[in-house]
């Protein structure tokens, strides 16, 4: 094969042979064309040895110092991208612990009533128709309804933001007097499972877990109404001196069988109760009685009965209080 030389300024010079590609035909070449003495031929082809090896060693550098730069390049863009996940990782979870705190929120403002902060009504009764079909503790539980007296005139005769505040603090109060710690209520654990409920307008409802008898549950709610008639009901307003503030109760104690009784008609137990419980209160209210009015049930064959020494528990439970009363005079 014959290479065309070709001048600076364009023109062919002629073709010569294609010289040796190898390191053999190198050798063949010189020997063939140099004529050099033995002696410096060998020199010769140690020289050229020695500079081919040098050449291929720095080759080699070459590869491996590419391919480390390679290597330590992708190393660093692994590192690099897995800081960037990480980093992202923790955005798309802190985003993510914020919606969930945001929808907890949102649900938790949905079940409760806005002005008093109490459970809405309907999430009420799921909670205590749940309450009814799960709890297996073979104990009590009291359902009360509780209604502010003669509220209407409160709210026509002195306003209606008067009366807002009155129905806040009557909230305030059934929170802080019906709950789950009080020493009435025994063998709980640490959870707190009490449900306070705005029925609507100016009533409420309430649910009293796991008591040793129907006469604590009596007490508790007697000493809610106490109480808010003990209120300094001045600082809400002056003109509350002359007529305080005070409320009505009906609780229905619920003597609770196996909770295989009451499993498949919870929903109808839990409306049961409410409808007795606001009976009772409004008998209290059409008395104008001074005392919580009571009465206590168990469930047989599906149906909320009566038990039939409901009067003796409730009226033993208010000889016990007009004897504390006495007591503390």
């Amino acid at each position: 094969m014959a290479i065309v030389r070709i001048h600076q300024n364009g023109s062919e010079l002629g073709n010569v042979d294609e010289g040796p590609r190898s390191i053999a035909e190198l050798r063949d070449w010189i020997q063939e064309n140099l004529g050099l003495p033995a002696d410096r031929e060998t020199r010769l082809l140690q020289v050229i040895d020695q500079v081919v090896a040098l050449q291929r060693q720095l080759v080699e550098e070459s590869k491996h110092e590419a391919i480390r730069a390679l290597s330590e390049g992708f190393a660093n863009k692994m590192d690099r991208l897995q800081r960037q996940l990480s980093e992202k990782d923790v955005t798309v979870s802190n985003i993510a612990r914020y919606f969930e705190d945001v929808v907890a929120e949102l649900t938790e403002k949905s079940h409760r009533d806005p002005k008093t902060k109490l459970l809405n009504f309907d999430w009420f009764m799921e909670r205590v128709e749940s309450y009814l079909a799960v709890e297996q503790r073979v104990r009590w539980c009291g359902v009360g309804v509780v209604d502010i007296t003669s509220f209407k005139w409160y709210n026509d005769t002195l306003g209606h933001a008067l009366g807002d505040k009155i129905i806040e603090t009557v909230a305030r109060i059934l929170a802080d007097q019906i709950r789950s710690e009080d020493f009435l209520a025994m063998d709980r654990g640490n959870e707190a499972r009490d449900l306070h409920a705005r029925f609507g307008g100016d009533e409420f409802a309430f649910l009293i877990p796991d008591l040793p008898g129907c006469a604590a549950a009596h007490e508790i709610a007697n000493r809610f109404k106490r109480s808010v008639a003990a209120h300094d009901w001045t600082r809400d307003d002056r003109r509350l001196e002359a007529r305080p503030v005070g409320v009505d109760v009906g609780i229905v104690c619920l003597r609770l069988g196996p909770v295989a009784e009451r499993r498949g008609v919870a929903r109808k137990l839990a409306a049961e109760l409410i409808q007795r419980a606001d009976k009772l209160m409004y008998d209290a209210k059409s008395q104008q009685s001074p005392h919580v009015h009571s009465a206590a049930v168990r469930v047989v064959h599906g149906e909320l009965t009566e038990m039939p020494n409901s009067e003796t528990i409730v009226r033993e439970s208010q000889a016990r209080r007009r004897s504390t009363d006495r007591e503390n005079l």
